[in-house]
């Protein structure tokens, strides 16, 4: 069924709540762990119809901002929503606290278990009224972002379409691009400041109801981290700073003298590749035509998730106002349908979508009937995203679908890029830990943290001059910052195992995907660190622990040029 036909219903949570807490009390009262099993099972059936309506609101919301009946649902859920989470607290507590956990742990899986601990240390009623509140200034950023329109060169665009040209070949619509952007979001400085400024004080007010010392430890477990913790993130950013920054900075500084640039501008991040970084061959449907050629290549399975992803129309591509500005996967577990959100805007980006994120809705389409994967999806955020970056390294074998001649100016762009990413996502990272552990930091000392990190962790781009970025304000397009906190270094941990599977298939390219493939079929199954061990993927956490990968990726990005 195509999405735009898929039925919405709205469902009333007094009728929700009624359902789920007469299978909470049969849970209680239950006298073995067969007859939980079958409780289970009727939950499951109630979550899927909750889960695909709340996602089908989002979808539609999100697709556009201003559609007044799903602006209103999309407000009822976020009113509604701490209550439900609160009520599958109370499920998972009645499962944790049952007589029979361990018959229940033998037949299900200590995994899954330990997944609702976490769960359950980030919920109580308490913080019902907080999390509300919380979900509505997310939503004001979310409007604010996305009714925003920018003037370049005379036209009217969205922040998705001017950004497109950060990555034009001539340095000065670059600049042009960047002080656009920058003096238009200066004017919402104040607006920024003041929401994120709310949302420190609401997180840290429900971090302490909890009895957390500040919002980092509930972070984690909101992101139901299960395996690792802050101070693994504290190896990995040590990781990062002695073996990824002087590698990056020493190839991006050599890569701006082929750009004939002396002094490295932001602006000038977005662009590696002289004359012009590759941009797909063709339109949108040439794309599109390109994925399914590929994914048909890769593998039977994957050649029927794509077919399922285009007859079902489970893309929207079109940057435009009012549509949010970013990009995304969701599922709607009842139709088994995944569907991708992204805003095309004619740069390697666009393929970028057709890879990472159908990295997402593959691994969603693949682990559909899995034991888990209603409840716990794939596992963590860090284990979903190495599904959509390895994805796009595998997609290289077929890159010159999508960039004809160019491919190979493409792959050493990809590879730097990806490379590049590491270090600046660390920031996002670590700039979040500084905040909650500081939440009373005014908004100025906030901005001259970021310029801080950003000296450390980029030191060869120079902010100086360039409106908004010169004060340190860049974090705040960074949507994930306001949205969904300690989100972003998720990325970074899965693009260093992306890392391991490109080297790996630049080897032996069959073997590299089966593993893959293995990797993404146990999601919600398995703890990262054992998916990883079992794909021959070095963990991140260890001391020393990139050198290596920094090395061989430095070795193939040279060797690549060559070909250039």
């Amino acid at each position: 069924m195509k999405i735009s036909e898929m039925p919405y219903k709205h469902i009333p949570v007094e009728e929700f709540s009624a359902s789920v807490r007469e299978i909470i009390d049969k849970i209680k009262s239950a006298e073995s762990a067969d007859e939980i099993l079958k409780l289970r099972e009727k939950f499951n059936e109630i979550l899927c119809k909750y889960e695909t309506n709340a996602n089908l609101s989002y979808i539609r919301y999100s697709c556009n901002t201003a559609d007044e009946f799903y602006v209103k649902e999309n407000d009822y859920f976020d009113e509604t929503g701490p209550e439900v989470g609160n009520l599958f607290n109370e499920y998972n507590n009645a499962l944790l606290n049952s007589p029979f956990r361990k018959g229940l742990e033998k037949k299900l899986s200590p995994v899954y278990f330990r997944h609702m601990e976490v769960q359950a240390k980030a919920m109580s009623p308490e913080i019902i009224e907080d999390m509300v509140e919380e979900n509505k200034i997310v939503s004001e950023y979310s409007k604010l972002m996305s009714g925003m329109e920018f003037e370049f060169r005379g036209e009217k665009m969205s922040r998705a379409a001017l950004a497109g040209y950060f990555k034009s070949d001539d340095r000065a619509t670059r600049k042009e691009a960047y002080e656009t952007m920058g003096t238009v979001l200066n004017t919402y400085a104040d607006q920024l400041d003041d929401i994120y400024d709310r949302l420190v004080k609401v997180r840290t007010r429900m971090a302490r109801k909890l009895g957390y010392e500040n919002f980092v430890e509930l972070g984690y477990y909101r992101m139901e981290r299960v395996c690792y913790d802050k101070h693994d993130i504290e190896t990995f950013r040590k990781n990062v700073l002695e073996s990824v920054v002087p590698v990056v900075s020493r190839l991006r500084t050599e890569n701006a003298k082929d750009l004939g640039i002396d002094k490295y501008m932001v602006y000038d991040n977005d662009v590696i590749i002289p004359g012009g970084d590759p941009k797909p061959v063709g339109t949108k449907e040439d794309i599109f035509r390109g994925a399914k050629e590929m994914y048909h290549a890769m593998s039977e399975e994957s050649g029927k998730f794509i077919d399922l992803m285009l007859e079902n129309e489970a893309f929207d591509v079109d940057a435009r106002k009012n549509k949010w500005g970013g990009g995304y996967c969701s599922y709607l577990p009842l139709y088994k349908q995944p569907f991708i959100l992204a805003n095309f805007n004619g740069t390697a980006g666009d393929v970028d979508v057709v890879t990472h994120e159908a990295g997402h809705a593959f691994n969603a389409y693949l682990i559909a009937d899995n034991k888990f994967s209603l409840e716990i999806g794939c596992g963590g955020m860090e284990t979903a995203e190495t599904h959509s970056m390895s994805m796009e390294f595998f997609a290289w074998k077929y890159i010159d679908k999508f960039f004809g001649e160019n491919a190979t100016k493409y792959k050493y762009m990809h590879a730097l890029d990806a490379l590049s990413f590491i270090p600046y996502g660390t920031i996002v990272d670590y700039f979040q830990h500084i905040v909650y552990e500081n939440p009373e930091m005014t908004p100025a000392e906030r901005n001259e943290t970021w310029k801080k990190l950003c000296k450390e962790y980029l030191p060869h781009i120079c902010l100086d001059g360039v409106p908004f970025y010169e004060d340190g304000r860049r974090w705040q397009y960074q949507m994930h910052i306001y949205e969904s906190p300690f989100y972003y270094i998720d990325y970074c941990l899965a693009q260093t195992a992306a890392f391991g599977f490109l080297l790996a298939s630049l080897e032996d390219y069959d073997d590299a995907f089966a593993r893959y493939i293995r990797l993404m079929k146990q999601g919600g199954e398995q703890y990262y660190d054992k998916l990883l061990e079992e794909a021959n993927i070095p963990s991140p956490f260890k001391d020393g622990a990139l050198k290596e990968l920094a090395e061989k990726v430095e070795a193939m990005l040279k060797n690549i040029k060559t070909e250039i």
